[in-house]
């Protein structure tokens, strides 16, 4: 039999949106702030429809993370940069679960590497990573986040509207967390990933300590034959009164035994 190495580092791998961040999308509301400023070419709109008949054979998730059509001509240092790097706009700025943060700060105590491995465009993901080692730091925690995203092809300080690389979607979150244990040493079989969605099935297979987070039905059904741990990381005004001792109970529970 192998013996583990316990010099290697652990690691915990979050999906941002529905996970970490309540729904709609970081994407969604970076689209409504740029669409209320009228920033976007009426054209793109055009293009979008274009880019989305084309993927459309691959899947209703690939027409979401891989069609970034809207974008076309958008300045990377204009506008487009303001909103991403101010975090003024309450349209596009994340507002984190509670009970992430402190998940996430959990895993920083433990000297956890913390990766976020995420659909979303990679400058909303790297804002978003800013804002929580922020929040790390205010408790006394710090480091870098490390980031996962779908990076942007840019061209004479604009973006074309294509990726750069294969979107960050299914597979590929896989395979970056495989890539990022072996280029860092990370035990992955001792590793965790948080996700909410059927799409990042691969992710948390990758994984020794898979964690489904505020679940689709699909995944929350896998979760279960599978049993992994089910967290409910809802703001309680969203949850039934009489749902809400259940849920601290069984994530107390549950937190126990990850850790």
């Amino acid at each position: 039999m192998n013996s583990i190495n316990r010099s290697e580092r652990l690691a915990a791998f979050f999906d941002l949106d529905g996970t970490l961040v309540p729904k709609p999308s970081l994407e969604w509301r970076f689209f409504a702030e740029l669409r209320m400023r009228q920033a976007i070419p009426a054209r793109n709109y055009f293009l979008w429809l274009l880019e989305a008949a084309r993927l459309a054979p691959r899947g209703v998730n690939v027409v979401r993370h891989a069609n970034k059509m809207y974008l076309r001509d958008v300045s990377v240092s204009g506008l487009g940069a303001e909103i991403l790097g101010s975090g003024q706009s309450q349209t596009a700025a994340p507002q984190f679960f509670k009970a992430g943060v402190q998940r996430v700060a959990w895993h920083a105590a433990q000297g956890h590497a913390i990766v976020l491995v995420s659909g979303t465009l990679a400058p909303l993901a790297r804002g978003a990573a800013v804002m929580l080692a922020t929040k790390l730091a205010f408790r006394g925690m710090s480091g870098a986040i490390e980031v996962c995203g779908t990076e942007l092809q840019e061209r004479d300080g604009r973006w074309t509207g294509r990726t750069l690389r294969e979107a960050m979607l299914g597979e590929a979150k896989a395979e970056k967390v495989r890539r990022f244990a072996r280029e860092r040493g990370v035990a992955l079989e001792r590793s965790y990933a948080y996700a909410d969605s059927l799409s990042d099935r691969p992710m948390l297979e990758a994984v020794g300590r898979p964690v489904v987070v505020n679940p689709s039905p699909e995944l929350q059904r896998i979760a279960q034959r599978s049993d992994w741990p089910i967290l409910l990381w809802h703001e309680k005004k969203d949850l039934p009164h009489r749902a809400q001792a259940t849920q601290r109970r069984e994530q107390r529970e549950i937190w126990e035994n990850l850790g």
